[in-house]
């Protein structure tokens, strides 16, 4: 799958899959919302980690950025972009990479993540996460961009498995095999969502255990689990609910799998009360300490 071009990219990137794959603390984070924003900077809960879409902290000054850096003061920090269109034909937004580089040296993150999609094209954004051909034309296209990605932030990133709803005729890798590739070309870490990987399972009928188990374990960096719903004929990923049964039972056999690792409980839509998602977390603390325990 590998020719001569693609193994010099792969070289030259490596150099930064030297630097750990997070500084995350293995605990179960929360991913902060505005709406909780000043609940958390007065009261202070005892949440080990935060995570934040960086598009909402693309800005020079105000209130929503001092916030933040007062938040990072007292939390480790993920930052999530959901902007950059990795796997578009556009040429990279350099503004909105720049914006981000901006991010990340304000806030010094633990980790900075992105999609394994597209999301512009034309020069319109579409507001929204669209999945790939899983072929050889797109894994050499976000490949190359990933590369780009990292050269300019000076540090690796991870890269998200999302949520899909159609399949490309034009696919000739299988899903899994196509992210594992992606990983391995470019040296960049993964941040494997648990809740897309089971959504997908159902609406394209794959076996949900076995995308895990093709996973390059060492190179995963964070987990996510989410809340989905059930359309017509589907499952669609909303961010707008609790974390499904199936999704946990899913998310406890990936940590026996490949051992404890940061997740984040991520809610979206339909925003509960932060005690509620304390207790989403505390789930997945539970979880994670008996994956402690089996590695014991």
């Amino acid at each position: 799958m590998r020719d001569d071009a693609n193994a010099g990219r792969c070289a030259a990137a490596r150099r930064f899959a030297v630097e750990p794959a997070s500084h995350l603390p293995v605990a179960a984070g929360i991913g902060l919302r505005a709406p909780h924003v000043a609940g958390v900077l007065a009261e202070h809960p005892p949440v080990p980690w935060f995570e934040v879409h960086s598009e909402n902290y693309y800005v020079d000054g105000g209130q929503a950025l001092s916030s933040l850096l007062r938040i990072r003061a007292d939390y480790p920090l993920s930052l999530h972009g959901v902007g950059l269109s990795l796997g578009g034909t556009d040429p990279l937004d350099r503004s909105h990479l720049a914006k981000l580089a901006r991010l990340v040296a304000l806030a010094e993150p633990a980790l900075v993540s992105e999609h394994l999609c597209w999301s512009s094209v034309g020069g319109q954004h579409l507001n929204d996460l669209l999945p790939l051909p899983f072929n050889e034309a797109a894994l050499v296209n976000i490949c190359a961009r990933i590369q780009v990605v990292q050269e300019s932030l000076r540090h690796p990133i991870a890269v998200e498995n999302i949520s899909s709803y159609v399949e490309f005729a034009e696919s000739t890798i299988a899903e899994p095999d196509f992210v594992a590739e992606v990983v391995q070309r470019t040296g960049c870490h993964l941040l494997l969502d648990v809740n897309n990987v089971y959504v997908n399972a159902v609406n394209h009928g794959f076996d949900a255990d076995a995308y895990v188990a093709r996973m390059p374990a060492d190179a995963i960096a964070e987990l996510h689990v989410a809340g989905f719903e059930a359309g017509a004929g589907c499952l669609i990923d909303t961010h707008g609910a609790p974390v499904a049964a199936p999704v946990w039972a899913l998310y406890a056999r990936t940590i026996a799998r490949i051992g404890t690792r940061p997740t984040l409980i991520e809610r979206d839509t339909n925003l509960p009360p932060f005690a509620m998602l304390e207790a989403e977390a505390a789930k997945a603390h539970a979880i994670l300490a008996q994956g402690d325990v089996v590695a014991a």
